[in-house]
């Protein structure tokens, strides 16, 4: 597998129909990331037609991981907009479909990120994930400090409550 990072600066029907596949991929798989079962393909690429303004006013960075052309997965940054917070993103949605995992498209979309972000002036990040999956792990081996767990943040996939691990990395040491 021969995976190339790149970011996209506008959604064309193309990439909202790869990024719904990949995200719907994901959900039916089990990812805890902000959705619930049952889920529709048709949900998946709503989500994407949604984030697309952000994409292209620059308030979203938008990065991919393809195979041959093909969307394997993503990662957003989104930027702060609040003006006591310039220097800060946080990290949404990092997906990788279930057949490109464990061929480390994870850790390359995030580093990926880290450069993105720091062009766009950020020393902050923060992000969030089920307690226990496999983000949590990858993060840590990514340098992420853990700050904490909150029980029951949030619904899980297949129902149930379930806990949420909350990290940042300063980008500035």
């Amino acid at each position: 597998m021969s995976i190339t990072i790149r970011r996209l600066h506008a959604l064309s029907p193309d990439h909202i129909a790869q990024l719904g596949a990949v995200l719907f991929d994901c959900v039916e798989g089990g990812a805890s990331v902000n959705f619930v079962w049952p889920f529709s393909a048709g949900e998946a690429r709503t989500f994407w037609e949604r984030v697309a303004p952000e994409v292209e006013a620059g308030a979203r960075v938008l990065l991919v991981a393809e195979d041959a052309g093909r969307i394997v997965g993503t990662v957003n940054l989104a930027l702060c907009w609040q003006p006591n917070q310039p220097h800060r993103a946080d990290v949404t949605k990092l997906l990788v479909a279930r057949s490109a995992r464990r061929r480390g498209v994870g850790a390359q979309l995030m580093s990926a990120l880290e450069t993105s972000a720091r062009e766009a002036g950020r020393s902050l990040l923060t992000l969030d994930t089920e307690a226990g999956a496999a983000g949590e792990r990858l993060y840590e081996r990514l340098g992420w400090v853990r700050m904490g767990v909150i029980p029951n943040y949030a619904l899980g996939t297949y129902g149930g409550l379930c806990d949420a691990t909350f990290f940042y990395k300063s980008l500035s040491s």
